[in-house]
């Protein structure tokens, strides 16, 4: 018998450590089938917004050139709008965990960067179809901001969001599956209140103006007004998303090596 007969096939493994268009379908449907995530993507932002930016004052009263308080807001709850579903969507892989999922993706070729880099795509998607829902229902609730503030603050809700689908991936890790949105929601929530989402930073008085600044929810929500409003130091802000989301990232990949070592 030849030695050529009795050597195994050589091993191929997958282009991009496993990073691939069909795994992130198959993704994506099983995500789409779960009813919270649903209502954290399409129903929850559009109701927060309908609630809090629609009432008289706000269409009427003017914000930077060409816009009102109700775009401001609008621009807001699209940036809280994608946080939630970018953590939501991140934040899944705990149910994988649960399952024993993730420790047998550890016996596959599949790279850890290539899975985080998968988790992180879906959240985005997911993300930017929470933002697109809330921007038509604003658009059509009164919201007014001038048309380059269209085209720059509402892409910049979405790509600024990054940092929360890497923060609800690493938080997906951390904590256990059953409860982990109902402990991230109210988390995102104070976020949101002490990074200057919801009001603007400089109302908060000088200690706590600082902090914000400190906070994951700052650079987003500075970057995605700033082409309406032109405040706030945009290098800061761009800095702060550029480092919270390595930071996130990273933990999140120690953490998905960490959790499978044992494999």
């Amino acid at each position: 018998m030849s030695t050529a007969a009795v050597m195994p096939a050589a091993r191929s493994l997958p282009k991009f450590g496993g990073f691939n268009l069909g795994m992130i379908k198959l993704e994506l449907r099983r995500m789409l089938r779960n009813r919270r995530t649903v209502v954290f993507t399409f129903i929850m932002p559009a109701a927060f917004f309908l609630l809090f930016g629609t009432n008289a004052s706000s269409r009427n009263e003017s914000v930077g050139a060409g816009g009102n308080v109700t775009g401001y807001i609008l621009i807001s709850m699209a940036v809280y709008g994608a946080m939630l579903s970018t953590t939501s969507g991140g934040a899944m892989v705990s149910v994988e965990r649960a399952a024993g999922w993730s420790r047998q993706l550890r016996l596959t070729p599949l790279k850890p960067v290539a899975y985080v880099a998968i988790k992180l795509v879906l959240a985005m998607i997911i993300g930017a179809a929470s933002v697109i829902v809330t921007t038509i229902v604003g658009a059509l609730a009164g919201a007014k901001l001038p048309m380059h503030a269209w085209l720059e603050c509402i892409p910049l809700a979405w790509v600024c969001a990054l940092v929360f689908a890497a923060f609800g991936l690493f938080m997906g890790y951390l904590l256990p599956s059953e409860n982990v949105m109902q402990i991230l929601g109210p988390v995102l929530a104070v976020l949101s209140f002490a990074g200057g989402l919801f009001a603007p930073v400089d109302t908060f008085g000088h200690v706590f103006a600082t902090i914000a600044k400190f906070t994951p929810v700052y650079g987003v929500g500075e970057l995605a007004r700033y082409p309406l409003t032109h405040d706030g130091n945009l290098w800061i802000a761009i800095l702060n998303v550029v480092v919270w989301t390595a930071i996130f990232s990273a933990g999140a990949m120690w953490r998905f090596r960490r959790d499978t070592a044992r494999v």
